[in-house]
């Protein structure tokens, strides 16, 4: 059996270990509900760069602990994972997404449980995202004031401009079963042959040729929108949407811009 090599991502919330042919990198922050950090997210774009430089072709499996996969950023100020170098870095920099799908490595997600936020947008942006019958999937950036330029350009190529309007603009929590047949994962499984079925999705790319498999890749993302930074940057640190609706979630009110009538004293 191989020996598993471990490696350090920045933060003591994500986990890469290696065995052989599989890398696992586990988002492990129970205590705050796997809430990504910068640190994390930066983490997350570390663990793409190292797997993709290993000398044996290895495939990377990202997971979450407990019922939850990862629920997107950190909106309630907690900084347990302070990262000096991840903070003078634009939005850009630290966010993993391109690093995903541009990565000559097989990438799958295992999907055990909620999965939010820039939580889904790792699913969606891995190679096969591979979900428990268990799993919940939702998009709440603009609950939250956030104007996520990243989901406006993903979401529609992924299940089209309706469903994509519905999920953005509603928020709604979707289960498995719909998340399937919406096209928003491509496998669902019992929760407990997860890991299985994922190691068997990695396993089946793995099989593949990397340069022909990296073309491809490229193909199918062109049907990507463009990703409007300037607009996200501004959009998550100094709108005042932003800041209202991070305060809103940390204080677990509703924000200010909900109607009167359609408050009920708690978040969405």
């Amino acid at each position: 059996m191989p020996e598993r090599e471990r490696y350090d991502l920045g933060t003591p919330f994500l986990r890469l270990e290696r065995e052989g042919h599989l890398a696992w990198c586990t988002i492990d922050r129970p205590g705050s509900r796997n809430a990504l950090s910068g640190a994390m997210y930066f983490g997350l774009k570390r663990a793409v760069q190292l797997v993709n430089a290993m000398e044996e072709p290895t495939a990377l499996l990202v997971t979450g602990v407990g019922d939850v996969f990862a629920p997107g950023g950190e909106l309630r100020g907690r900084v347990e994972d302070a990262n000096p170098v991840v903070e003078q870095l634009g939005v850009g920099d630290v966010l993993p997404f391109e690093a995903l799908r541009q990565s000559v490595a097989p990438v799958v997600s295992a999907v055990n449980g909620i999965c939010q936020g820039g939580g889904l947008l790792v699913a969606m942006l891995s190679d096969v995202a591979v979900a428990s019958e268990r799993a919940s999937f939702r998009a709440p950036e603009l609950l939250r004031g956030i104007a996520d330029t990243g989901y406006a350009a993903y979401l529609p190529a992924h299940v089209g401009v309706a469903h994509a309007r519905d999920l953005l603009l509603t928020g709604r929590t979707l289960d498995a079963g719909e998340a399937l047949r919406m096209g928003l994962v491509s496998r669902v499984v019992p929760h407990e042959r997860l890991r299985e079925e994922a190691v068997a999705a990695a396993e089946s790319i793995l099989r593949t040729a990397p340069e022909a498999r990296l073309h491809v890749k490229r193909i199918l993302h062109e049907r990507y929108g463009q990703v409007d930074r300037m607009t996200m940057d501004w959009a998550l640190f100094r709108g005042a949407e932003a800041r209202e609706g991070m305060r809103a979630f940390a204080e677990k009110r509703p924000p200010s811009w909900v109607p009167e009538a359609l408050r009920r004293g708690t978040r969405a």
